[in-house]
């Protein structure tokens, strides 16, 4: 395999040229776009003659549409037929300019694309001013990133590393671009697992769909895995991306691989999807984690009001500051009818979507769609400091339409936090990685579907939840708690009284001590002419309010109040809500739960709301009990006695 960082470090000399003229942040704008044409221009090389002579002949004959023939003659995607190439252009540098914008009008439509995405004709002007741009040019011409020395797949390295080294060197964010290659080949590996009798198939075709592509690093992984297990299968990639020069990069990569390059949409896929209608037999994605979604909140929340499940979010809507779900969604209305053959879909989140959201949420309600829906086939943990732009805790999730029977009904979860090695050198907040017999070994967990350290197999079902309200009996008589005047000075009314009345109220609040008071009208009635016998100013209805909340409390031991019927009534400043499991009986719950601690507790809503939750870290929790007292007592005797002999030395 070419040395891909050998390659990334070559360019990046080309990006020194750039230092005093460019803003480090900005090198991308030009390394990132020459690249990608010396890839192209190499790639044209075998048909370029050809090309050039048919394109003229084509112009002879008064044929402006000479689109479909040239690309035939080119034997790619795309072509180019102006008669120089990047090497020629300096052969007349001072028209290097004129040139190289002609050259670049050469390219046919989506090859232009892909340079107009990069913005390159405004970094032309601005080399060219700084005496640059036939110094780049020559730099560039010198890296052979001809297909025969460099692979697609190498190329894709390529692009990451250099995006990687622009990140680093301008303190953005490599991570809104690409996913560390480890965590593809992972997702990979998960998201055809079990699928490798079909997938040798002679002739098999799949389709592999990215919402959210970057630089379709994920799509190259998916199809170089599918093609080692079949290398004659047909991999069809496709693909949405909202970042220019991300879609660029990707849209070059499937120019050049011989991919429909026409699959890679631009755009927003949650409020512009570019493949509405189409299924595919693979989802897969790295959606930003914990982003606001408020720039697409009217087209998302139209659709989801007037189409219902007919649309993309017919289960709900998560907060508008992450929009992860929404993601996972679109990937779910991209999948095949389990008559067709169904699909397996492979996205990572962090940990919000496992639980954010109380029952009836947005959020709540996606998890109970997939999960009652038998949609949810696996989850799995992934080590903390992975990411280049995030430490935080990361979980790959499995979505399958056509799980095998022992699945059905069950989800998988799958522990491999602590399966990592660390980096020689971090990257970003990249410490660890994931080796490959660690991909294995999860991969190999994942398929055996057998309970052990690493694995929970869980009922679906188990996974959900009741929200039921609890009333507490109001009880008859009230009891003065005067130790809660402490809390009183953080409430707005009160703090806003001067000295003397404070001190005044605060002397009424101790004269009245603890003790019964048969209502709250009875202790407002009581403050008042107290503090009025004491020349103390007349307190406000706000400040009596918080006086009477903070201080007054039922007696436990007071007989139920009933209404007219004989029903008890309901305390409503002491009403609760609890939460318990799907198959759980509401009496027998709270007879064991609640009534021991408020004896005469009921639910008034039997019902309740429905909620679902995956509480990974809760189901892998291990007890480990405290040290012994006489073990911690021994530390801290050595302790002592290591500070003594330190002190010691320092002294004599």
């Amino acid at each position: 395999m070419t040395d891909v960082k050998s390659h990334a470090n070559l360019v990046w000399s080309i990006a020194e040229l750039l230092r005093g003229d460019y803003k480090q942040a900005d090198y991308g704008k030009v390394i990132l776009p020459l690249v990608v044409i010396r890839r192209l221009d190499q790639t044209l090389e075998p048909t370029k003659a050809r090309v050039v002579a048919r394109s003229e002949e084509l112009r002879a004959q008064g044929i402006e549409n000479r689109e479909l023939a040239l690309i035939r003659v080119a034997k790619q995607q795309f072509y180019n037929d102006s008669p120089l190439n990047l090497g020629q252009l300096l052969g007349d540098a001072p028209r290097l300019a004129i040139n190289l914008r002609a050259y670049l009008a050469g390219f046919s439509s989506l090859a232009r694309e892909v340079v107009d995405k990069f913005d390159f004709d405004r970094q032309i002007d601005k080399l060219e001013r700084g005496g640059l741009l036939y110094q780049v040019i020559a730099r560039t011409r010198d890296v052979d990133l001809h297909p025969d020395k460099v692979s697609n797949l190498e190329m894709g390295y390529l692009f990451e590393e250099l995006i990687r080294k622009f990140a680093e060197a301008s303190n953005e964010t490599a991570g809104e671009h690409f996913t560390p290659r480890e965590v593809v080949r992972l997702m990979v590996n998960l998201l055809v697992d079990g699928d490798e009798d079909a997938l040798s198939d002679p002739g098999v075709i799949r389709t592999v769909f990215d919402c959210a592509c970057g630089t379709g690093g994920m799509l190259s992984e998916a199809e170089a895995h599918i093609k080692a297990l079949n290398p004659s299968a047909q991999v069809d990639l496709f693909g949405q991306e909202l970042n220019e020069e991300s879609y660029a990069i990707c849209l070059a990569d499937m120019l050049v691989k011989g991919q429909d390059a026409s699959h890679i949409k631009f755009g927003n896929s949650l409020s512009d999807d570019g493949h509405a209608g189409e299924r595919f037999h693979y989802g897969i994605a790295n959606p930003p984690f914990g982003v606001d979604w408020s720039k697409v909140e009217s087209p998302v929340r139209t659709e989801h009001a007037e189409r219902g499940f007919d649309g993309r979010f017919g289960p709900g809507l998560p907060r508008k500051s992450d929009g992860q779900l929404l993601f996972l969604l679109h990937l779910v209305s991209k999948m095949r009818p389990p008559e067709k053959g169904g699909s397996r879909i492979a996205i990572v989140h962090n940990g919000s979507p496992l639980f954010t959201g109380a029952a009836g949420s947005g959020e709540s309600e996606i998890r109970r769609y997939l999960i009652e829906n038998d949609l949810l086939e696996a989850i799995v943990a992934l080590p903390e400091q992975l990411f280049y732009n995030t430490g935080i805790s990361s979980y790959v999730w499995l979505l399958s339409n056509r799980k095998s029977e022992e699945r059905r009904g069950k989800v998988q979860l799958i522990d491999a936090r602590e399966l990592f090695v660390k980096m020689r050198r971090s990257l970003g907040e990249k410490r660890r990685e994931i080796s490959p017999d660690q991909i294995e070994q999860i991969t190999r967990l994942h398929g055996e579907f057998t309970t052990g350290d690493l694995v929970k197999i869980v009922e679906g079902a188990s996974l959900g939840y009741r929200t039921i309200t609890v009333e507490h009996p109001l009880r008859g008589r009230y009891i003065l708690d005067t130790s809660a005047w402490n809390a009183l000075p953080d409430d707005r009314a009160f703090s806003k009284l001067d000295d003397d009345t404070r001190s005044g109220l605060a002397r009424v609040m101790f004269e009245l001590g603890n003790g019964e008071v048969a209502d709250e009208a009875e202790l407002r009635a009581s403050i008042l002419r107290m503090a009025a016998a004491r020349g103390v100013p007349k307190p406000g209805a706000p400040v009596i309010k918080a006086l009477v909340s903070a201080c007054l409390i039922r007696a436990s031991d007071a007989p139920i109040v009933t209404d007219v019927r004989g029903k008890p009534v309901s305390d409503a400043d002491r009403r609760d809500s609890e939460n318990i499991a799907l198959d759980e009986h509401i009496e027998s719950y709270l007879d064991r739960e609640v009534r021991p601690h408020v004896p005469g507790a009921w639910c008034s809503d039997p019902a309740g709301k429905t909620g679902y939750e995956i509480p990974f870290t809760r189901l892998f929790y291990k007890y480990t009990p405290p040290r012994p007292s006489a073990q911690i007592k021994a530390e801290l005797r050595d302790l002592e006695g290591d500070i003594h002999r330190l002190l010691a030395e320092v002294l004599r």
